[in-house]
């Protein structure tokens, strides 16, 4: 699985794939802090079921990247003990499925420890763990629980969606004194798009508008993010429809203030996630929309999700039980009605 070089451009920044990100972001905190080191099954000597950690191996010695046998709770576990004595674990496993045969070290431990000690120990380790559907893997292997982790308190629960969100929430991942559950989607995993070497870590609990609009705001994570703007494009040219889209870029802690305010200033949104609807992330955001800017829609809420199944094999069965672009633009285009927009022209709440 080779790929191109990244390629820098005349400003500094550098083009690479969502893959290139991980890893490179990865060799650079191995270096930089000691006490960092890598845990999961195949990560050494097979360089990762999808070549995150390629090379590291050989740079770092099996010390720093450790195979582990086929127990997800076993080496989550040890990695929860290696955090709470000081050392910053990042745990690797396969796919987001197999985390929940470590739910009980995850949720009863690492996010608990803290409180339940007083402070006195925290457990500094991150979990990077990618899901999502579209790549014939069966009903099993193709979830994305990230709900079930932010649920909980005491855990941070992150979801970029660019290469460059990759980066910047995996060094605050990283560096971050708290459990922090990294996922990633496996369609974004050859993604490019433009990173800065040079930029900080990113705050977790903190969206971002990543296209500014007046007409209607759509809120989104992870794969869905590429979706969303996709579909802003779409009817922007198409329609004249000026669409705002958020990146949530975190779920816990979730950024209510800014998706809020964004609805105060569009009126109108429809909320985007690549999971099942009933009980969904969507549901909490349409919650805080209601509660925070209710006086301000001009149309119901809209949730766009997966079929409530378990996810095909058949790859034409699974990609109609996935959320796609024009099922986002069907929504949209309700929700705009809705409001009494004009598709003729650009109509202003001003």
């Amino acid at each position: 699985m080779t790929e191109p070089a990244a390629v820098r451009d005349a400003a500094g920044q550098v083009t690479m794939t969502y893959r290139e990100a991980l890893r490179t972001t990865l060799g650079e905190e191995l270096r930089r802090d000691p006490n960092v080191f890598l845990i999961g099954e195949e990560i050494g000597l097979f360089e990762g079921s999808y070549k995150i950690t390629q090379g590291l191996l050989k740079e770092f010695g099996p010390r720093r990247v450790r195979d582990t046998p086929i127990a997800e709770e076993g080496f989550t576990g040890a990695a929860v003990g290696a955090a709470m004595l000081g050392l910053r674990p990042v745990v690797e496993l396969m796919t987001i499925n197999f985390s929940l045969l470590a739910l009980d070290q995850i949720v009863n431990h690492a996010a608990k420890i803290y409180g339940m000690f007083g402070g006195q120990v925290s457990v500094p380790m991150v979990i990077r763990t990618p899901g999502g559907g579209g790549q014939q893997l069966g009903a099993t292997h193709s979830q994305n629980v990230e709900l079930y982790y932010a649920f909980v308190p005491g855990l941070k629960v992150v979801a970029p969606a660019t290469p460059a969100a990759a980066r910047g929430l995996l060094l605050a991942a990283i560096r971050d004194d708290d459990p922090v559950l990294f996922l990633e989607n496996l369609s974004l995993y050859n993604s490019k798009g433009e990173v800065d070497l040079a930029a900080l870590p990113m705050e977790i609990g903190r969206a971002q508008v990543v296209r500014p609009g007046r007409h209607l705001t759509v809120i989104a994570y992870s794969r869905m993010v590429t979706v969303a703007l996709e579909a802003a494009r779409h009817l922007a040219a198409s329609e004249g429809a000026d669409l705002e889209v958020v990146d949530l870029r975190s779920l816990r802690p979730l950024d209510r203030d800014t998706f809020v305010d964004s609805v105060r200033r569009t009126h109108a949104a429809v909320v985007l996630e690549d999971d099942w609807l009933t009980y969904g992330v969507g549901a909490e955001i349409a919650a805080t929309i209601g509660e925070g800017a209710f006086d301000y829609l001009d149309a119901p809420v809209r949730r766009v999700a997966m079929a409530e199944v378990p996810m095909p094999y058949s790859k034409p069965l699974e990609t109609a039980a996935l959320p796609q672009m024009a099922d986002v633009v069907r929504a949209i285009r309700e929700t705009l009605d809705a409001t009494g927009f004009s598709y003729s022209r650009s109509v202003s709440h001003d």
